[in-house]
């Protein structure tokens, strides 16, 4: 079954049972975005996933580890809940903004949020080379993806997490995407240089490579945004292989390693792993 808003919403009722649920902000087409709090949920490691309409996986992952998870924090399945349902269901599922999305003819591959402004280049990280960089590729306009936006933080979704952010003070956060199998750690000097090896102890314990990504995705991210606002840790982890949208059927096979990434995470490079 596909991970979109009413099955997000079944799972989040069900999950609600054994943590607090809470309302962090709404799309662009009035979804709610959600925030799963384990444990005490005080300083506390973040896991977003799901700001690429058609890294949907990433959902399922994120809700099973929240049903799994024993340690204390904040689990945001779904980022994007407009991109999701657009990447699933189709043109319609963008609301008012469903005669843009058709004339893209690019909904099965629809990264960005319901208005195309891709919500993993709008934070507010070396935003002057992202813009330029968009540019020197083509990118002017709202579209499927890479569109930063006309300014960091423009998107209702961006914002929902910058200021969940400003108000929490994560010990450190993790942005779950696919694909690649790797783990992004770095952004310019103001990355602790305690960020590597909590990587390398992620990679070793799942077989994700450490890795760096390509210029275009550098700045503008989550992670780039966290670690430049906070001087904390940051990653990016990239699940599966293949191209996007990854088909359901490799999820079991998937989540294994990315339960050890997530596990790894939380506890810091201390998980004892069986």
């Amino acid at each position: 079954m596909y991970p979109d808003y009413e099955f997000q919403q079944r799972s989040i009722e069900k999950l609600s049972q054994r943590c607090r649920v809470a309302v962090i902000g709404k799309s662009l087409c009035g979804r709610s975005i959600y925030a799963l709090y384990t444990g005490s949920g005080r300083k506390c490691p973040l896991i977003a996933a799901s700001f690429h309409g058609t890294e949907y996986l990433t959902v399922l992952a994120a809700l099973r580890f929240a049903f799994e998870c024993s340690q204390s924090a904040v689990i945001i399945p779904c980022v994007n809940p407009d991109g999701t349902e657009i990447a699933i269901h189709g043109a319609d599922a963008a609301c008012r903004y469903r005669r843009f999305v058709r004339q893209t003819g690019a909904w099965s591959r629809w990264q960005a949020n319901a208005r195309g402004v891709d919500i993993n280049h709008n934070f507010d990280a070396d935003w002057e080379n992202v813009k330029r960089r968009e540019r020197e590729t083509g990118i002017f306009n709202p579209g499927p993806t890479r569109f930063g936006g006309c300014c960091p933080e423009s998107e209702p979704e961006t914002r929902a997490l910058t200021r969940l952010c400003r108000k929490n003070r994560f010990l450190r956060v993790l942005a779950l995407h696919s694909q690649g199998r790797e783990i992004y750690w770095d952004f310019g000097d103001c990355t602790p240089a305690e960020c590597k090896s909590l990587a390398e102890k992620m990679a070793s314990v799942s077989g994700y490579k450490v890795a760096s990504p390509e210029p275009l995705a550098v700045g503008g991210g989550f992670k780039d945004w966290f670690i430049a606002a906070f001087h904390r840790c940051g990653y990016t982890v990239e699940m599966g292989l293949g191209k996007n949208p990854l088909p359901l059927s490799d999820f079991e096979t998937e989540y294994p390693a990315v339960e050890r990434v997530l596990s790894e995470f939380l506890s810091g490079g201390k998980y004892a792993h069986t």
